[in-house]
């Protein structure tokens, strides 16, 4: 057992280790033309194109924003802001996993063809989903301006909590692409848990109106955790609790390296059943 996990923690070295210059730059090269592929293709039927990743979380705001703001009046401070900045960090880990899932059996070509590492497709799946969040924060910085959001130094750890979602998100990934290989009805049942999971990361109600025990069940889900951290800096301007940090950080890592020593057992199986 010791030897195993020792072997899986290896293997999560291995995927920092330093490269050649020249391998380096010939996997950027590959990684920015799958990023480049991805977001064409997403956006290739659009007349209005990659302008849908900034209008989408607005509209959904305002919609949201007329029906519930009424509701959460008393219990929510700013709750376009409040619901925004939930809604921007779910749709980067929905949209994450859900790309990375398929990554392996959309590019069985290439893979068949082209000498590169499989975990380079799934992570071109995550660096795309970043792009989108990236043109998604030019309007959620726009909404903090809109509605007075006084800047605060604590706003500079946002970089921080996207990291960490990033590796949260890739760790569930990666282990995703492996299972939707052997089993295709993990993207249906997945889109069913997905359901469940947004209404429990509290993206547009206040967690303090529910129940003791719910509340518990909510704190302990890592996508609120990111929400709450994310919420915290910015629309509240305070410095997250030290618990709060624990939890990031460690659903960050822990999922991460999960997925990744998950990703590579499989390694082998996966090229014989593609």
């Amino acid at each position: 057992m010791i030897c195993r996990v020792k072997t899986g923690t290896n293997k999560v070295k291995e995927f920092f280790t330093k490269k050649s210059g020249e391998e380096y730059r010939q996997y950027l090269f590959a990684m920015k033309q799958l990023v480049s592929r991805e977001v064409k293709r997403k956006y290739a039927r659009s007349y209005l194109g990659i302008v849908w990743s900034v209008l989408n979380p607005l509209m959904s705001m305002a919609v949201l924003s007329m029906i519930f703001s009424t509701i959460f009046k008393r219990s929510i401070e700013n709750f376009p802001i409040y619901y925004l900045t939930g809604s921007i960090f779910w749709n980067l880990f929905s949209g994450a996993t859900n790309s990375a899932m398929t990554a392996l059996v959309d590019n069985k070509g290439m893979l068949m063809r082209v000498k590169l590492s499989k975990q380079t497709f799934v992570a071109a799946r995550m660096l795309t989903a970043l792009t989108n969040f990236g043109y998604t924060c030019v309007a959620y910085a726009c909404m903090l301006i809109i509605f007075r959001v006084r800047p605060n130094p604590y706003m500079l750890l946002f970089p921080i909590v996207v990291v960490f979602m990033m590796l949260f998100s890739a760790g569930i990934g990666f282990m995703l692409s492996v299972f939707y290989v052997f089993f295709a009805d993990v993207k249906y049942l997945y889109s069913v848990l997905l359901t469940l999971w947004m209404y429990m990361s509290a993206v547009f109600y206040p967690v303090d109106r529910l129940s003791g025990a719910m509340q518990w069940v909510i704190r302990k889900n890592p996508v609120y955790n990111y929400i709450e951290f994310a919420r915290d800096i910015v629309l509240y301007g305070i410095m997250p609790e030290p618990v709060l940090w624990l939890k990031v950080i460690s659903w960050g890592s822990i999922s991460f390296a999960a997925g990744y020593w998950i990703f590579h057992k499989k390694e082998n199986l996966v090229m014989q059943k593609l």
